[in-house]
């Protein structure tokens, strides 16, 4: 019997081989992947107290993100194939003139566990590169993270690529990082809803819901 418990044990306290371990075993006996991950999740939360408690560092939020990952490329085709139908695709990626992506990783090892496929473009990356690629493989969530506050125009032109794309209207845009700190991001970019909480749920319409990590960040959603 699987000790979904101890994994999530496994999980807050960064132990690598336990919670492979158990992953593995889940994987083998095909067992209920949605417990693994809700014990993962939570795992995850107790790593983000810690975190908020400065009981644990940047590393370990990056091991913990990382170890995250590895157990989502396990779980979730056992999460599609419960599922029986595709759980949604998301674009993430470090915006223009950027090239900081420690925020961007746990984002993406969260919206992982929430068992969305994140495609990630990696860092500096172009407006025009993100819709073509929104176009082509028919995305409709974007992930903007940057934490200069050059980023800001980055994201801005990217909002408007979408819109010269005619495709505005048809994706859930978000943006996260150092960069929306920045006083008057409310004005810019009116009415957003910010997500203040690692352990909030961010409601993507039609695309259920997704477990984000800010990285003591928050995150706008327009």
């Amino acid at each position: 019997m699987v000790d979904f418990e101890e994994l999530k044990v496994a999980i807050s306290e960064m132990d690598d081989e336990m919670a492979m371990r158990i992953i593995n075993e889940v994987a083998t006996k095909n067992v209920d992947a949605n417990k693994a991950v809700a014990a993962c999740q939570e795992g995850m939360e107790i790593v983000g107290d810690m975190f908020e408690k400065g009981e644990y560092f940047v590393g370990d939020l990056i091991f913990a993100g990382e170890l995250m990952g590895e157990a989502m490329a396990i779980l979730r085709p056992l999460l599609a194939a419960d599922a029986g139908e595709d759980l949604g695709k998301m674009i993430l990626c470090t915006v223009a003139g950027d090239i900081h992506d420690i925020g961007k990783n746990i984002v993406k090892a969260m919206m992982g566990a929430g068992g969305f496929e994140v495609i990630d473009l990696g860092v500096d990356v172009s407006a025009e590169e993100i819709v073509k690629t929104a176009k082509e493989k028919d995305v409709k969530i974007i992930g903007l993270s940057g934490i200069l506050t050059l980023a800001i125009d980055a994201m801005k032109e990217t909002v408007n690529a979408f819109k010269t794309a005619s495709i505005r209207e048809n994706v859930r845009i978000i943006l996260g990082g150092q960069s929306c700190h920045r006083r008057g991001m409310r004005r810019r970019w009116g009415r957003c809803l910010v997500n203040k909480s690692s352990r909030r749920r961010c409601n993507l319409p039609q695309l259920g819901s997704c477990q984000v990590n800010r990285a003591d960040h928050p995150h706008f959603a327009c």
